[in-house]
Order: C-alpha cells, then sequence, then structure tokens
C-alpha cells in the first residue's frame, strides 16, 4: 500500500463560514470559483489542541474555529467538485452540488471530505505549478485528478494506477479525507507516479512514502501561511488529527519527518518506517534552503527515477540542486544525505 497505515451547530457553523467566505472571493455561478469551509490543514493542528477525538463525525466534536472559509478555484462550472486538477469520481452518500459553487459543509455531512480532498489536492497542484513545473519544467500530474471519498470500510488510503490513476480515501476513527495531510500524502504517491518513477524496490516504496510525509508538511505548511492560520508546534507531526484514533502518546502523530534515523542501520524493511529517514533529508534540504528552493529541487529530482536505491536518488537530487541553483544548494542538498548516511 501507498499511504498511511494510516442543527443548531450547523447552522452557526454553515454561516460563520458563510460571511467570511466573502472576503476570500464571492462564487461565480457555473464558473471556476467557488466558496468552501475547510480544515486548515486539520483541526487539532489549527487549534494547538491534543484532546479531540473524533466522536463517531459528530460536529460537537470540533469547535467552529477550526473551520476556514477559502476560495475553490479551478472548477468546470458543472456544480460539482470537479475541475483542471482535482474531480470526486465517487463518493459515499451525495455528491457536493452547488449551482453557485458554494460548498459551506461540516464534518457530520459526507460532502465535507469531498470538499477537502478537492481543495488541498487543487492547491497542492497550483502550488506545483508556481515552481515552475508545466511552464519552465515538466508537468507533474496537470489532470484532474480522480478521487473517491470514503470508499474502504477500514482506517487506511492508497493511490493506484491500476487501471487508472486515483486515490482512494478511507474511514474509521477520523475519516481519512478530514486530514489535509492525509489527503496531501496521498497525492505524493500521485506525483511520483506521473513522474515515470519505479516502485520497483522496497526502498524506492520508502523514498515515496518519506517524500509523501514530507510533502503533506510542506505543503500544508504553504497554504497554512498564505491563508494566515497559525502554524503550531511540533510542524513535523504528520497528520495529527487522523492520529487521534489511533495513538495515546502526545503529540499525536502519523509519522515525523524529523527522526535521527540513519540509512541503512535503520532500515527495517517496513516501507513507512524506512521512509522517515529520507523524510529527515528532505526536511534538512527545506531548513538549509526554504520551501520554495527545497520543493523545487525534490520534484526536479524525482523524475525517470528507475526504483533502485537512496543513494542514487539521492545523487540525482544533488545533481538537480546543483543544476537549479548551484553549488551552495548542490552543498546543502549533499550535507543533508550525508547526514542521514545516504551520501
Amino acid at each position: 500500500m501507498r499511504g498511511k497505515v494510516f442543527f443548531t451547530m450547523l447552522v452557526l457553523v454553515a454561516g460563520v463560514a458563510l460571511a467570511a467566505a466573502a472576503g476570500a472571493g464571492k462564487p461565480d455561478p457555473g464558473g471556476s470559483t467557488g466558496s468552501a469551509q475547510v480544515f486548515v490543514p486539520n483541526p487539532v493542528h489549527s487549534l494547538g489542541d491534543e484532546s479531540l477525538t473524533d466522536q463517531k463525525d459528530a460536529d460537537a466534536a470540533v469547535p467552529a474555529a477550526a473551520y476556514h472559509a477559502v476560495q475553490l478555484t479551478n472548477l468546470d462550472g458543472s456544480g460539482f467538485l470537479s475541475g483542471d486538477y482535482a474531480t470526486v469520481a465517487s463518493e459515499t452518500g451525495n455528491p457536493a452540488y452547488s449551482p453557485t459553487n458554494t460548498f459551506a459543509y461540516t464534518r457530520q455531512q459526507d460532502e465535507f471530505e469531498q470538499v477537502m480532498a478537492y481543495y488541498w489536492i487543487t492547491e497542492a497542484q497550483k502550488y506545483i505549478q508556481s515552481l515552475g513545473f508545466g511552464t519552465t519544467r515538466r508537468a507533474i500530474d496537470d489532470q484532474p485528478q480522480r478521487v473517491r471519498i470514503n470508499q474502504l470500510g477500514y482506517d487506511n488510503s492508497f493511490e493506484t494506477d491500476h487501471p487508472v490513476l486515483e486515490i482512494r480515501y478511507g474511514k474509521g476513527g477520523v475519516d481519512d479525507a478530514e486530514d489535509a495531510e492525509v489527503i496531501v500524502h496521498e497525492y505524493g504517491h500521485a506525483i511520483h507516479s506521473s513522474q515515470n518513477f519505479s516502485f520497483a524496490s522496497e526502498q524506492a516504496g520508502a523514498i515515496s512514502e518519506g517524500f509523501s510525509d514530507y510533502w503533506a508538511v510542506t505543503v500544508s505548511d504553504v497554504v497554512s501561511q498564505r491563508l494566515g492560520v497559525p502554524q503550531r508546534e511540533p510542524l513535523p507531526c504528520v497528520a495529527d488529527w487522523d492520529a487521534v484514533s489511533y495513538t495515546s502518546t502526545v503529540p499525536h502523530c502519523l509519522r515525523r519527518i524529523d527522526e535521527n534515523l540513519h540509512y541503512p542501520g535503520d532500515l527495517s524493511g517496513e516501507v513507512h518506517y524506512d521512509g522517515q529517514i529520507w523524510a529527515r533529508a528532505l526536511w534538512d534540504i527545506r531548513q538549509a534552503l526554504g520551501h520554495v528552493k527545497a520543493d523545487t529541487i525534490i520534484l526536479q529530482g524525482s523524475f525517470d527515477f528507475p526504483g533502485t536505491t537512496m543513494p542514487a536518488l539521492a545523487t540525482s537530487t544533488v545533481a538537480a540542486a546543483q543544476s537549479l541553483y548551484g553549488p551552495g544548494a548542490a552543498n546543502a542538498v549533499r550535507a543533508a544525505f550525508h547526514s542521514r548516511g545516504i551520501l
């Protein structure tokens, strides 16, 4: 699996969100923009409240302050959650629909997870394009990414490219598509599939898990900062809302991307655990170069990876840094991989 091993209040929340959405951009009836409310990236992170629990999708389990009004973009005008970079192919319950592109739901409604998936995948792709991919560089998954919402009756999600490239988000505990970092993690695997990245070896699988954990954190951080949502520590904690259902320690984390693990001594043969070695190297690159340079380098270095080893992809990533930003960046990238024992 490429993923994680992983009406009073309703009226009040919707009303607050719709009022705030006016500042996020008015809906364009039948057009490409709309309004919605989402978690940014999830209630535990944005509120800094580790005591929150799922309570069977109850609205009362999550304060209204966890919802943020946002603008939906790149819609196809159908009134459904379908657009240039994401499309909800199937769902549990009713498909979200609005003739005015107004999608104000709360977590008790199945449509809320549909909105979350559409918004976060679209924003992730827009971020990729802001780094030059699709214009000055090769495009990455520049298509309506198919997603299936609540399609698994257990707590798991996965990306597949057979027979078509799509992502399926499960439920159980916190529904997976309620946590933006689970959504973006799975999109990380779709990125690799679109880059002709081979999953031929165990190390390749670990690399993709580590990258997807890192990608979840960097995208949620970039979007949160743009929206003015406070970022709370620990930032390297992945999917801290989804994780409340199966972790007892605080902070609740699916995994972390700042673990002190080393290659090859800490390899265990389990791709999610081993991926933390790769994720830590990527995190250190981001700390050294900032997210724009780091993410551009990391994405550029992943094209056409033949699915061999961590040192092989690390070498390609150093070469990408050299080509894009020169020897200073290349040295920083090399140092990050060296610190993990990869180079």
